[in-house]
């Protein structure tokens, strides 16, 4: 007897009668649709506090003969929730939004909070950076590191023309 025999779900040939008798079959099949159907969006929005805010900014690196330029969109992020580690060879940037919508009527009063966290790592060639000379600003909900170039790394750094044919 072969092991893939004893797992009927590995194979796809089952006969109708497996699929409609055995009972296995019939226990996947309903704990298939039970997770498929638990965390859809109708079922979140009957609960709307188990829902986790992810977020994850768009970043963008551009890079030139003397410097390393990295920025990241962060709405709704004060400067004071953002915290930028520089390591040998990654630039981490981390942060959290908190946000904050309160509501007063006659006969109620509400108040909702959400949060959430992100960590993004940009790789960086190692040695690269002076790690001296680094200069990060936020703007207008951008934020904006600036990471010169080692002598070491500017030296190495050649432009090679392509020629057409």
């Amino acid at each position: 007897m072969n092991i893939g025999d004893l797992v009927p779900w590995k194979s796809n040939e089952l006969s109708e009668r497996e699929r409609t008798t055995d009972p296995f079959v019939a226990l996947r099949r309903d704990m298939n649709r039970l997770f498929d159907n638990f965390l859809d969006d109708d079922w979140l929005a009957t609960w709307p506090n188990l829902r986790t805010e992810r977020f994850s900014p768009r970043v963008n690196v551009t890079e030139n003969d003397t410097a390393i330029t990295v920025s990241a969109e962060l709405p709704g992020i004060s400067e004071e929730d953002v915290d930028i580690t520089l390591q040998r060879d990654a630039l981490t940037i981390k942060g959290e939004k908190k946000a904050e919508h309160e509501e007063k009527g006659t006969n109620f009063y509400r108040i909702e909070r959400s949060f959430g966290s992100f960590s993004r790592t940009i790789p960086l060639p190692e040695g690269g950076v002076d790690q001296d000379n680094v200069k990060a600003t936020f703007r207008d909900g951008v934020l904006t590191v600036e990471l010169a170039k080692s002598p070491e790394a500017q030296a190495v750094s050649k432009r090679i023309p392509v020629n057409a044919g």
